[in-house]
């Protein structure tokens, strides 16, 4: 999947679930694509993003169980972490009133698509 048409479907997607910021992120935290909101600092917020979902894996390995995201909540903002595969993920700053069940139903099928390429 070209660069560009990975923008465009992050874009789709922000419109459709109802997203401020969509970021697709390596995982080692390096930008890929999409967009990391203006007020914070990029670097910082994808490599925290990318070591929050590692950590979080990391974490629950026991238990014989996938992690699903991370879910970060804010008093004015939530951050959703979801795993894109083995080498990105991806990371959306979602407004506080924002319906996750919403916003999983359309970035998880975007994520089947994006697993597919990287």
């Amino acid at each position: 999947m070209p660069a560009s048409t990975v923008e465009n479907v992050l874009e789709d997607v922000k419109k459709e679930g109802d997203i401020d910021n969509l970021t697709l992120v390596s995982r080692s935290g390096m930008h890929i694509a999409g967009d990391a909101p203006k007020e914070a600092h990029q670097e910082t917020y994808l490599t925290m993003s990318a070591i929050l979902l590692g950590s979080s894996e990391t974490a629950t390995s026991e238990f014989n169980d996938d992690l699903k995201y991370v879910l970060v909540e804010l008093t004015n903002s939530r951050i959703l972490i979801q795993d894109c595969g083995p080498s990105a993920i991806l990371v959306a700053k979602l407004r506080p009133t924002t319906d996750i069940h919403d916003v999983l139903e359309v970035t998880e099928r975007m994520i089947k698509d994006i697993k597919k390429v990287l």
